[in-house]
């Protein structure tokens, strides 16, 4: 049964990362694992746990000394104990991303973003990219990498309507995204997972990725800017699809709060201690009743369009969904004690945490980076702050859980599929795989080495 847990998770793994060949959304993929794993845990769950390599069994033991190994001690163990547990850690991250994606769409709904694409203007190509690399890279860090991916391309859409300038312009936009949500606690759900978590905090993230993430993204622009060189920007397509139905004040408003409500996230946990998602949820609140006492200055037929009901329908139901299912999955292999012995492997054959760091990024170009981190927020525990030696990589704002936000933010540019806002713009653009692996790959690989080169370098400065 051990086994057959994780034959289930590595098969359904399989078809999340063949989504676009079987055709099957990677959400009823990753609900269906989940629920099987603790399907299988909990009929299995004696013959699993007599194995030894639980090590939460083995905690539970010594807190409930009195009890022994049995059908019944084994079955509330894994249903009233674990399972629980897991679900409230799960749920405070789908709560975050819940939130802070209705702002977003919220905003959206508003036109507040005009008031920045509007200010997008220049003829020459190399400058564009400059402007549009640099603006998604910190647009990603305060909003997401997949809702700025979307923005972006949007905007794009309408300034160049050459369509091979546009494909170079995604893959700048989707490696910058993926690079401003690493060094920000709140800009990717992997950044999100280990602030929740308490494997960073949001003081640490930045400072300690900020650089290395703009050096990635500096690096990739201005390789890109190399082949794009000489060239000019083809007439603009017709706006008219772009008229405002909103008045500027309206659109400054949604965006200036909007952007307040995520930002002051990490100040509201570090004030009060509460989960980061309690900050999310209040601004939610916040926002929507402003958007109530505004939607009498909305300009359309359809005011209820505009309200946080409306902007709750067009959230990515499915995308919430596909979290809990694969988070559920990795919580009943760090429950059974698959990863405790996937990071005892790890430790003896790859000890430097530099390297692990590196092969999660990559990997995480080919499958999601969602479960990769989950997998090893589960394999390696949280040590105290006086832990000497290889420890002290893994105490809170440790050398490896900052440089794991970076590789498994920035890792997913390395190929079309492997990142949320490559998937976005795959969608958008239509982007051939092949074709994003031939000319965006390389680059994005270049730019994530360099990232982490410069984040060694800070390590031995300071």
């Amino acid at each position: 049964m051990f086994i057959l847990m994780l034959i289930v998770f590595i098969v359904g793994y399989v078809f999340i990362a063949l989504e676009h060949v079987v055709k099957i959304n990677k959400a009823a993929i990753a609900l269906l694992i989940g629920v099987l794993c603790w399907t299988i845990y909990a009929l299995g769950g004696e013959h699993i746990l007599s194995l030894g390599y639980s090590a939460a069994w083995v905690e539970y033991l010594a807190k409930n000394p009195s009890l022994t190994m049995t059908a019944e001690s084994v079955r509330h163990f894994i249903t009233n104990h674990e399972l629980i547990e897991h679900l409230g850690e799960t749920s405070s991250t789908l709560f975050f991303l819940l939130g802070a994606m209705t702002i977003v769409e919220l905003i959206d709904k508003y036109q507040g973003f005009r008031i920045i694409t509007s200010k997008i203007e220049s003829t020459s190509i190399v400058r564009l990219l400059w402007i549009v690399s640099l603006l998604t890279f910190f647009m990603s860090a305060l909003l997401d990498n997949l809702t700025t991916t979307i923005i972006i391309l949007t905007l794009l859409n309408k300034l160049i309507s050459k369509k091979n300038f546009r494909l170079v312009f995604a893959g700048v936009v989707v490696m910058a995204a993926n690079a401003g949500g690493a060094w920000s606690p709140i800009g990717d759900v992997t950044t999100i997972m280990l602030w929740i978590g308490g494997q960073v905090t949001a003081g640490s993230i930045v400072t300690s990725l900020f650089l290395p993430s703009l050096v990635n993204v500096v690096v990739v622009t201005l390789i890109t800017s190399m082949f794009v060189k000489g060239h000019r920007i083809p007439p603009k397509l017709p706006q008219s699809e772009t008229e405002s139905f909103t008045s500027e004040r309206v659109q400054k408003s949604m965006l200036i709060i909007g952007v307040l409500a995520l930002v002051s996230v990490p100040i509201f946990k570090g004030y009060t201690h509460l989960p980061p998602f309690m900050g999310m949820l209040l601004g939610l609140a916040v926002l929507w009743a402003i958007t109530d006492l505004l939607i009498e200055h909305v300009d359309a037929l359809d005011e209820r369009k505009f309200t946080v009901t409306a902007a709750l329908r067009s959230v990515d139901i499915s995308t919430i969904l596909f979290f809990l299912g694969i988070l559920t999955a990795v919580a009943a292999l760090q429950s059974a004690g698959h990863l405790l012995e996937l990071s005892e492997w790890l430790s003896a054959h790859v000890p430097n945490i530099y390297v692990t760091n590196i092969i999660i990024g990559i990997v995480s170009s080919i499958v999601d980076n969602v479960p990769l981190v989950a997998a090893s927020m589960g394999m390696y525990d949280i040590q105290p702050n006086m832990a000497m030696g290889a420890m002290q990589s893994f105490v809170q704002n440790g050398d490896f859980w900052n440089l794991l936000a970076y590789c498994a933010g920035t890792g997913g540019s390395l190929l079309i599929i492997g990142s949320a806002a490559g998937v976005a713009a795959m969608g958008i653009e239509k982007i051939n795989f092949i074709w994003y692996a031939k000319r965006i790959g390389g680059v994005a690989f270049v730019g994530y080495l360099a990232g982490v080169g410069v984040y060694f370098l800070q390590t031995l400065i300071f």
